[in-house]
């Protein structure tokens, strides 16, 4: 990794500047994957030099990271998007199915991102521990909220964790696996079930 110094911006004009290379850097990382850009071309998306990137990050993994503190929810979370106003245990599977379709569509949405992004938190200790702590954000957030709203359990923030990934598996099922002797319907219908019964306890 460069040991050169960067520097944070504090006009008004440089912040929007480095804001704009995390945003094209991150976008383009998505786009041709993480090993397939460079600096340069981040530089060129992001309508500046080079030695502008260089002033505020240390390499391309900086960028990453930056793109990933700004933006993993909307492309990794958007099971998070639950219901702004009040809910009942007996809404459970509308808000689970919601949140399904969510997922699924940043999948489609953020393909490349997600396969390579997701393949660098087996590979990458700091990408790695950023979803490690998200997740558990994550688990905690929806707790709280289903607490709000009188939705709670023995280990609901475990119970909430699993859920996440059974969310995110099925989705992967549907994007990328594909099984012609599976029925996603079906299957779709079975984790909602298994969502709503683990958390309600019934």
């Amino acid at each position: 990794m460069s040991i050169h110094e960067t520097r944070e911006p504090r006009q008004k004009r440089s912040i929007e500047k480095k804001e704009k290379i995390i945003k094209r850097g991150f976008e383009l990382i998505g786009e041709v994957g993480y090993y397939n850009t460079n600096t340069a071309q981040i530089a060129k998306a992001s309508g500046v030099s080079t030695g502008i990137v260089y002033q505020y990050f240390h390499d391309k993994h900086d960028i990453l990271m930056e793109g990933l503190k700004k933006y993993a929810d909307g492309m990794f979370y958007p099971a998070i998007a639950l219901p702004s106003g009040d809910f009942t245990a007996d809404d459970l599977p509308d808000v689970i199915e919601k949140s399904i379709r969510g997922f699924i569509e940043s999948h489609r949405v953020s393909k490349t991102a997600h396969e390579e992004i997701m393949a660098m938190e087996h590979s990458d200790p700091e990408v790695a521990e950023f979803f490690h702590a998200k997740e558990i954000e994550k688990s905690h957030k929806i707790a709280d909220v289903f607490r709000a709203n009188g939705i709670d359990s023995d280990h609901l923030e475990e119970k909430i964790h699993i859920m996440l990934g059974m969310v995110d598996n099925y989705c992967h099922e549907v994007i990328y696996h594909r099984h012609d002797l599976l029925d996603y319907e079906a299957m779709r219908a079975v984790l909602i079930d298994t969502c709503v019964s683990m958390i309600t306890g019934k």
